[in-house]
C-alpha cells in the first residue's frame, strides 16, 4: 500500500500544484462532537474535508486528504512547527453537535432485511438496525435512528427522492433467516427497543418533508 509520503511524492513529480505558507489559508475548521465521538472538517476553497483528531495531527496524512480532496499540497512544515500549527487551528475551531455534520452523498447500506410483520432490520458497516416500516418510510425516524445507532447520519434527502430510494430498498430486500428469538419477540418489545433520539422528539417536521 503506498503510504501518505510516497503518495505526496508522486503527485508533485506529476505537476501538482504545491502551496507556500502564505498561500495555504483554510476557510474555517469546524469540530463535530457527540455521541462519543470528533470529527473536523476542513474547508477550504469550496471543498470540505473530514478528519479524525489523528489525522489531524499527522501532517503527511493532512497534506495527503487535501491534495487528494482540494487538489492542491499544503506546504511542508517543521514537526514541531507543524504541531504548533494545528493546535492552534483546533483551539480555534468553531464546534458543533454531530447531528449538523455534513454527510457523503454516497452513503449506502449493505442490506435491508425483512422480518415479517412489518419488521425489518439495515445493516451498514457491520451493526444490525432495527426498524418498522413506519420508521423506515419516515426519514427523519431514518435518520436519527442511523445515527444513533450506526453513528452516521444519512444525507437528508428530497421527500420524493427519499420515497424513491425507500421503495427501491425495499423492493429489493432480502428475507431474514427465522431465528428462535424472533418468534418469542412481540410487536412491542421490538418497538421498545427503537427509543427517540435526545434532542429529536420534540421537532416540529414539516408537512410532506418525509
Amino acid at each position: 500500500m503506498v503510504t501518505d509520503s510516497q503518495y505526496i511524492l508522486e503527485s508533485i513529480s506529476q505537476g501538482c500544484a504545491v502551496l507556500a505558507d502564505g498561500e495555504f489559508l483554510i476557510d474555517r475548521l469546524v469540530k463535530y462532537v457527540g455521541n462519543g465521538r470528533i470529527r473536523w472538517h476542513v474547508e477550504f476553497r469550496g471543498h470540505r474535508i473530514e478528519f479524525t483528531t489523528g489525522q489531524l495531527k499527522k501532517q503527511p496524512t493532512f497534506r495527503r486528504k487535501i491534495l487528494e480532496q482540494a487538489g492542491v499540497l499544503p506546504p511542508q512544515r517543521a514537526g514541531t512547527n507543524y504541531r504548533r500549527w494545528s493546535l492552534d487551528l483546533r483551539k480555534n475551531a468553531i464546534e458543533l453537535p454531530w447531528r449538523d455534520r455534513p454527510v457523503d452523498a454516497g452513503f449506502a447500506i449493505d442490506r435491508l432485511a425483512s422480518h415479517g410483520d412489518g419488521r425489518w432490520t439495515v445493516e451498514y458497516q457491520g451493526k444490525v438496525i432495527k426498524f418498522t416500516t413506519t420508521k423506515l418510510r419516515r426519514q427523519t425516524s431514518f435518520r436519527k435512528r442511523m445515527l444513533l445507532k450506526a453513528k452516521v447520519l444519512p444525507p437528508q434527502l428530497d421527500p420524493v427522492a427519499y420515497r424513491k430510494w425507500m421503495d427501491w430498498l425495499i423492493q429489493n430486500a432480502t428475507e431474514a433467516a427465522p431465528h428462535a428469538d424472533d418468534a418469542l419477540t412481540s410487536e412491542k418489545s421490538w418497538l421498545d427497543d427503537l427509543p427517540d433520539l435526545a434532542g429529536w422528539q420534540n421537532e416540529a417536521v414539516p408537512e410532506g418533508t418525509d
